[in-house]
């Protein structure tokens, strides 16, 4: 194990060299922990073809599910940022497929959720709004909002995350509550007209009481619009990230 610079280090484990931070509390609210790989003992096939293993058909184990695969059914090799891995990973094939798309997250969606959009903000039951540039932090740990004002609320204390699209208002039944957001069908990677905000809830450290934050695109409805796509996809690795 040793140390490089920003608060992170490099470790080496069965599964290979992985850059993580210093301290575990600053892990990125999308980051998943390496499985337990199952003992070669309790598998004597290839959990994906059945072939039994020998001295010629060796066992290889996916670094994502653990598993343990013979080499035609686990030859992929890919990243895998959730697992901060510093170079491409054995997967099997239904590992590599979700991979593959978690990588396409990391190279465009966290882009533009990092670059923010404008919205038109609301805090709690105000009736006053205040036009705020929403952006996720370079750590993907907390939401900035940035106008006249500045707050951050962590993502790891959001409790609910609801789609208000068109024409809606909070206690229409076309709001997606954050399980449902996963299979929305009213906001897509290219945006959606139809996406016109988010509702947040969430809490403030120190404190039991849930906030609310209602965010409605501003004036650059393109842009709003891809950024609440992008979150879209960042809300389906944050419910499986904390295993709900």
């Amino acid at each position: 194990m040793s140390s490089v610079p920003d608060g992170k280090k490099l470790v080496r484990s069965p599964s290979g060299l992985r850059m993580v931070p210093e301290n575990g509390a600053f892990n990125s609210p999308f980051s998943l922990g390496e499985p337990q790989w199952v003992p070669d003992k309790e598998c004597p096939n290839c959990m994906q073809c059945n072939k039994k293993f020998d001295f010629l058909t060796r066992k290889h184990h996916c670094r994502r599910c653990g598993r343990c695969f013979c080499d035609k059914c686990c030859s992929t090799k890919m990243a895998l940022p959730r697992m901060c891995f510093v170079d491409p990973v054995r997967q099997c094939g239904e590992c590599s497929r979700i991979s593959q798309k978690e990588v396409e997250f990391y190279d465009k969606q966290l882009k533009v959720l990092i670059g923010g959009a404008t919205f038109f903000v609301t805090l709690g039951t105000s009736e006053k709004s205040e036009t705020m540039v929403c952006r996720l932090s370079n750590n993907h740990r907390y939401l900035f909002l940035d106008g006249e004002s500045h707050f951050e609320v962590e993502l790891s204390r959001i409790s609910s995350m609801q789609v208000l699209t068109e024409g809606s208002t909070p206690e229409e039944c076309d709001i997606h509550s954050y399980t449902s957001l996963l299979d929305s069908q009213y906001i897509s990677e290219g945006g959606n007209s139809r996406a016109s905000g988010m509702l947040l809830h969430y809490k403030r450290m120190g404190s039991l009481d849930p906030q609310q934050l209602r965010m409605e695109v501003a004036d650059d409805k393109k842009t709003a619009s891809t950024w609440l796509a992008a979150m879209h996809k960042a809300a389906k690795l944050l419910y499986e990230a904390r295993g709900e």
